[in-house]
């Protein structure tokens, strides 16, 4: 079945979507973007993802062009027609076309920012990854200094990935200045001695939307936590990890670097987590 998807204002078969060539998405990567999962055709956590955006675009000075409301609708319409009971959907949002390439960014009253959302099928509350856990490497962390901001520039993730991929692991987890930051598209945690230790928020790392509502969810549960950066050996003789992402829920990672972690297997902590997660957001979904 041809996807249906959202171009700047049009609701379009994915064959006959277009962007313009001097889109600034297109040529220089500015542009913002933000994924949100699709459970039983509902929108998991989207409040928190359209907070994030919100934050994103102003970083970068830009405008949307659409308002925050109509953006909902355009999320409902793309799952109606396209029956998407489990998934997710993506939203780009660039600071649009100006009439030729230029550094120089063009007057948002003069130019319009683009938009594009489309959406995907995937089994999230089930599959392999999460169910048997995934094997992950690290990578230097070489991206530039606003993390914080989730921008469409992905070149080193994507390197990261591919890394990852050539070693048989399926996630890269990013470390600098000895210390593990994030995952190539997640946050990144360890268990210990039944405390959860990850990374606190800065400009350093992606500022979660799972990431927030794990954490909140661990608390309620009598949980331990302690924000603060560990490294790969310490990630190594944890009792186990996981990494949390907006699709991945809680990915239990069972071996880094060619190190098993904990007994190689899912943790009770990560295992726990993504039960109550499940449980809960669709509660609040839309």
């Amino acid at each position: 079945m041809t996807r249906t998807v959202y171009v700047n204002g049009e609701y379009l078969p994915e064959t006959e979507a277009k962007i313009s060539i001097f889109d600034r998405g297109f040529l220089m990567a500015d542009a913002v973007y933000e994924v949100t999962s699709v459970l039983n055709g509902k929108l998991i956590d989207f409040q928190g993802h359209v907070a994030r955006l919100q934050r994103s675009l102003a970083e970068l000075e830009m405008v949307s062009p659409v308002t925050m409301e109509e953006l909902l609708e355009i999320h409902h319409q793309l799952i109606e027609k396209n029956n998407l009971e489990e998934g997710g959907i993506y939203l780009q949002v660039t600071r649009g076309a100006g009439a030729d390439r230029d550094f120089v960014w063009p007057d948002p009253e003069e130019v319009k920012g683009g938009i594009v959302l489309f959406t995907f099928a995937k089994k999230i509350t089930s599959n392999k990854a999460l169910d048997e856990g995934i094997k992950v490497i690290s990578v230097e962390d070489l991206r530039w200094g606003r993390r914080d901001i989730k921008t469409t520039q992905l070149l080193w993730p994507s390197f990261a990935k591919m890394k990852a991929k050539k070693a048989g692991a399926t996630d890269a987890w990013f470390v600098e200045d000895g210390y593990v930051t994030e995952g190539y598209a997640n946050n990144a945690y360890i268990v210990k001695d039944g405390v959860i230790i990850t990374r606190e928020l800065s400009n350093d790392i992606l500022h979660g939307i799972t990431r927030t509502a794990i954490l909140k969810f661990a608390k309620e549960a009598q949980m331990q936590v302690e924000e603060r950066p560990f490294t790969i050996e310490e990630a190594q003789n944890a009792d186990e990890a996981f990494a949390t992402s907006a699709t991945g829920f809680t990915q239990p990672v069972i071996e880094i670097d060619g190190v098993a972690v904990g007994t190689g297997k899912p943790g009770p902590v990560s295992t726990r987590l993504r039960e109550i997660y499940i449980d809960e957001m669709p509660k609040t979904a839309l």
